[in-house]
């Protein structure tokens, strides 16, 4: 009995306990105060005793989507190039120049009354603007580099054209007066020399040709006088013609090139100079992606020879060349259009024994392929002088080799690149070149009189009477044209009335119908075109491509 009213006893505490525990719970949790809800009166009405009151509910959040955890890094782009650019700052240089030149005046200034009061006011405000003989100051900013710790500065010609006066300031702020050692006009290039106190950091020329498009490349320079500027980029495409010059085979880039940049450096990512940066193609005078660099495949020879020589030697072939087009490759059996057609050869010139001849078509020189007429040029012009090269040929339908000396191209000749609708003018030289197609005297004959009409234009025997109406001189033998319908195949290709058809398929004609049969036996031959030398009243040569069908 005594055990049984114990255990009752126990249970009764820890009952009594367990009650107490949730009565201390619930007090708590009536004592925390509890917000309004919304619509609710916040202040309970008089004489009510407040209550327990419970926690509010949490407000509800809009469900988000968590961040997905955070994967392998992906690639940061090309590395940095921090480390390459600040090697090479210091041998980039700034050019500063000036010039005088003769005030043109302001022209026609206004006139005042004499003793009028606003009359100082206009003497002071024009003094000295309407005085034309006066000089004044113009000043210019551009880019260059060193290529040889002693002082040697490489830049444009267009920078330095006209000056009378040349600084380099160096990226550490240093000023030394430079004189010009040489230039060249035809690649836009000058050198420059400084004294220094001290060698100078110079960069290398690095291989242009291993240059691919894609590749990347650094330019550093002056752009708007801003001082020394790193823009980054890749090569865009390479052997660029922009008729700047007669060379012309510039790297296209789009690393920022702007006003100032002229001059600079173009660098591979081994920091060797691999381009001169020269032109840009912008319509706000801006950077927009397309500038323009001489490559140093080009650029080094002459950087080379200006500082020997203070001149550039170049090689010189003295032809007259004209392009290949379809029509004329399709009339002389090539495979496609391709070389350079010589239209002439320069009297006095490297050519002395008919080496190469007109109506031939260059189509290698000293091993390097000419696939369009301007690489002949400068693939000759970068020859040594007194080379003898071998140079591949097509003539007569076959490829031949023929050996030639080159001669020394002067500085004087301009060389000039036509089209072949256009007189084109000997390759490296301004000289015109009468053609010597005589036939032997013994051939001449007595000649058809009657005109002939072929391609639309009408052809008679060229006497001394129509010599002397049109003005041709003697040394030019063949067929004249009188007439040319319009729209017809010849006025087409360009021939006009007063010229003179001197050779067709590379035979010599001297009247009308020696052109018909000529005409006819290509015709019989199963020859699309016709390949006519044609010469103008001057005795300048050029080939035209006529369609027999």
């Amino acid at each position: 009995m005594a055990h049984s009213v114990r255990s009752t006893f126990k249970r009764t505490v820890t009952l009594a306990a367990t009650f107490a525990l949730l009565a201390q719970s619930l007090q708590a949790i009536a004592q925390t105060a509890v917000p309004a809800a919304p619509g609710q009166n916040a202040n309970p009405p008089a004489g009510a005793s407040p209550g327990p009151m419970l926690p509010a509910p949490p407000t509800p959040s809009p469900t988000l989507n968590p961040p997905p955890a955070p994967g392998p890094m992906a690639g940061g782009g090309p590395g940095s190039i921090a480390d390459l650019a600040e090697g090479l700052l210091d041998a980039v240089v700034n050019i500063s120049t000036s010039q005088s030149v003769k005030d043109q005046g302001a022209g026609p200034q206004p006139q005042i009354q004499e003793g009028s009061p606003f009359q100082e006011f206009f003497e002071d405000f024009f003094d000295g603007r309407g005085n034309p003989g006066s000089n004044q100051k113009v000043s210019s900013l551009g880019s260059g580099f060193v290529i040889d710790p002693s002082g040697y500065v490489v830049t444009n010609n267009h920078v330095i054209e006209g000056a009378d006066d040349i600084e380099v300031i160096f990226p550490n702020g240093t000023k030394l007066k430079a004189k010009l050692v040489g230039t060249d006009t035809k690649t836009d290039l000058s050198v420059l020399k400084v004294e220094p106190k001290a060698p100078l950091k110079a960069v290398r020329f690095g291989d242009s040709r291993r240059m691919r498009i894609g590749d990347w490349v650094m330019a550093i320079g002056n752009p708007f006088g801003l001082g020394g500027s790193v823009t980054l980029g890749i090569i865009s495409a390479r052997g660029r013609n922009i008729n700047a010059g007669p060379y012309d085979n510039f790297i296209q880039t789009d690393a920022a090139i702007n006003k100032g940049n002229s001059g600079g450096p173009l660098f591979n990512m081994r920091g060797e100079v691999i381009g001169i940066n020269t032109a840009i193609i912008s319509p706000s005078g801006g950077s927009i992606g397309i500038g323009f660099a001489v490559p140093t495949e080009l650029a080094e020879n002459v950087v080379h020879q200006l500082t020997e020589f203070g001149e550039t030697r170049r090689g010189w072939l003295g032809v007259r060349i004209q392009p290949v087009t379809d029509d004329v490759a399709a009339s002389l059996g090539l495979d496609k259009a391709r070389g350079a057609l010589v239209s002439g050869v320069v009297n006095g010139g490297p050519i002395k024994n008919g080496e190469i001849k007109a109506g031939d078509v260059i189509l290698t020189f000293d091993g390097q392929p000419v696939n369009e007429m301007r690489d002949l040029p400068r693939i000759v012009a970068e020859s040594p002088v007194n080379k003898e090269v071998d140079v591949v040929i097509l003539r007569d339908g076959k490829q031949q080799t023929v050996k030639v000396t080159l001669g020394r191209l002067e500085d004087s000749a301009e060389p000039q690149e036509e089209d072949d609708d256009q007189p084109a003018m000997p390759e490296g030289q301004g000289e015109n070149k009468t053609p010597n197609n005589k036939p032997p005297g013994d051939q001449k004959g007595e000649l058809s009189q009657d005109p002939a009409s072929a391609f639309g234009m009408t052809l008679a025997v060229l006497d001394e009477a129509r010599r002397k109406s049109f003005s041709i001189v003697e040394s030019v033998e063949g067929v004249l044209i009188t007439a040319v319908v319009p729209n017809s195949p010849a006025a087409q290709k360009g021939l006009k009335v007063g010229e003179v058809v001197v050779e067709v398929a590379q035979d010599f004609v001297e009247s009308p119908a020696d052109v018909v049969k000529r005409i006819a036996v290509l015709k019989s031959e199963g020859r699309r075109n016709a390949h006519v030398m044609v010469s103008d009243a001057s005795g300048n040569l050029r080939f035209v491509a006529l369609p027999l069908e």
